[in-house]
């Protein structure tokens, strides 16, 4: 065999796999379709996006709050073409930075598209040169997924487009419709929203981020209405999005089944992303995809045939980077004999709006369809000296503990640095702590934290001290 181990993607989760497996020992091979390592995530996806929501709202905070802070300047003016230049240079440094991990590691980096012959051979297409073969005694599939659209809202990369195409933009939008209130949707909202761009957001069902709590849901369209203008229509079924040259037109049913029609520049269509697994020849080794189009494993990852194993958006459960990177050190440590454990329901959800949401743990939406007894502790930004001074004061951390244990069962943050923030809410729920346990921890003053320690003590018996 050429390797112990190859994997088919170079995304977080097979880049993070192959890195783990080198570790372990093994000889490992990368496959990357593209000339570019990274995947979705490093090339067009989270830092991209991440870069111009960082960008902008530098832009947005100079607009309207450096004047209160004491700071004048002349009124500044937005300029995307370098803020896209700056994406761009962060993205090829995050690239860069994968593609020297591979070469510490001595893992092999094979470049084309990777399809089976059998369950021990892959074929390599390059875009140039010819197709090769190698032979592996084991296989992870870490191909990812792509934006999804409707046959309704076909994208056509002018004037409807995906969040790849958001991302590339050479003008400011005047009107952008954002079909979908998600997390794609709503970050790259805030991006033009922020600029000067008019934007309103379609969405289905009856409020945005809707796999998150309720609650958060309702903190971000009030932070988002009022910072940014952001004009919401939940509970609105797009029927047709039509191009027309120089403007789109969106019709769509509200919940009576009036039509509404909005006219725009731009439509990103962000209505989810699906599992990308073209291309890779999966019936020339018998394995199967369910009706979403996702590699069935079990609960190891292994999928039908002993020595492939499939991770991340190829596979069920949320398409997020971190699970992912977990899912692929996962495998690759059962390569090894370990036994690693995955808690999926300790993987954190986030929007990196501003604010930011993020979430770990129960919904209380889901808290209620399983019966659990609960008990609530809230505790606003407002009432927090830290974001009184930074202005981040919109907002509140959330927590969900068992009525009769106290264990916490779920911690919900819409506010400054939320993102940062819940990975203390992990740590709770992995030690299994109680919103007492928090609650008596010492937090340093002033900082957003102490939010998560004033909503636990809310938790138990009401004992917050600053409302």
């Amino acid at each position: 065999m050429d390797y112990q181990v190859t994997v088919i993607g170079s995304g977080p989760g097979g880049y993070v796999a192959a890195i783990r497996a080198a570790q372990l020992g093994f000889k490992t091979a990368i496959i990357e379709k593209y000339n570019t390592l990274g995947g979705t995530c490093l090339n067009v996806g989270c830092i991209p996006s991440k870069a111009l929501l960082d960008s902008t709202e530098h832009f947005h905070n100079a607009t309207n709050h450096f004047k209160e802070h004491g700071i004048e300047i002349n009124t500044p003016k937005a300029n995307l073409k370098q803020m896209i230049s700056r994406k761009a240079d962060v993205v090829q440094q995050t690239c860069d930075g994968v593609e020297f991990l591979m070469k510490k590691n001595k893992i092999d980096v094979l470049h084309g598209v990777g399809s089976f012959v059998d369950k021990n051979t892959i074929k390599i297409t390059p875009s140039e040169g010819e197709a090769k073969q190698i032979t592996t005694e084991k296989i992870i599939i870490a191909t990812g997924s792509k934006p999804a659209d409707l046959p309704f809202a076909k994208i056509d990369k002018d004037r409807i487009i995906s969040s790849t195409e958001a991302l590339e933009l050479k003008e400011i939008p005047k009107h952008m419709i954002v079909m979908g209130g998600g997390v794609i949707g709503m970050e790259l909202g805030s991006v033009y929203a922020r600029i000067g761009a008019k934007v309103t957001v379609v969405e289905y069902l009856d409020r945005i981020i809707p796999t998150m709590d309720s609650t958060m849901s309702k903190e971000l369209t009030r932070a988002s209405k009022k910072n940014l203008g952001i004009d919401f229509k939940t509970s609105h079924k797009v029927t047709s999005v039509e191009n027309t040259g120089k403007e789109v037109i969106v019709k769509a049913e509200d919940k009576k089944g009036n039509e509404v029609e909005i006219k725009g520049d731009y439509c990103l269509v962000a209505i989810g992303r699906k599992p990308y697994t073209e291309g890779l020849g999966l019936e020339n080794v018998g394995i199967k995809t369910d009706e979403r189009g996702r590699i069935e494993t079990d609960e190891h990852l292994k999928t039908s045939v002993d020595n492939i194993y499939a991770i991340g958006d190829v596979v069920k459960g949320v398409m997020l980077a971190h699970k992912a990177e977990e899912e692929g050190v996962m495998v690759a440590e059962q390569f090894a004999g370990q036994k690693p454990h995955i808690n999926y329901r300790l993987i954190p959800g986030v929007v990196y709006t501003w604010p930011e949401v993020a979430g770990v743990g129960y919904t209380e939406e889901e808290l209620k369809e399983k019966g659990s007894e609960y008990k609530v502790g809230s505790f606003p930004f407002k009432a927090l000296g830290r974001a009184r001074a930074s202005m981040d004061t919109d907002g509140q951390v959330k927590i969900l503990a068992d009525k009769k244990t106290d264990e916490i069962l779920g911690i919900h943050i819409t506010g400054p640095r939320a993102a940062d923030m819940i990975a203390a809410g992990v740590t709770a729920m992995e030690y299994r702590a109680a919103a007492e346990d928090v609650s008596r921890m010492s937090h340093a003053h002033p900082t957003y934290m102490e939010a998560v320690k004033e909503a636990c003590l809310a938790a138990t018996d009401n004992r917050a001290l600053h409302v």
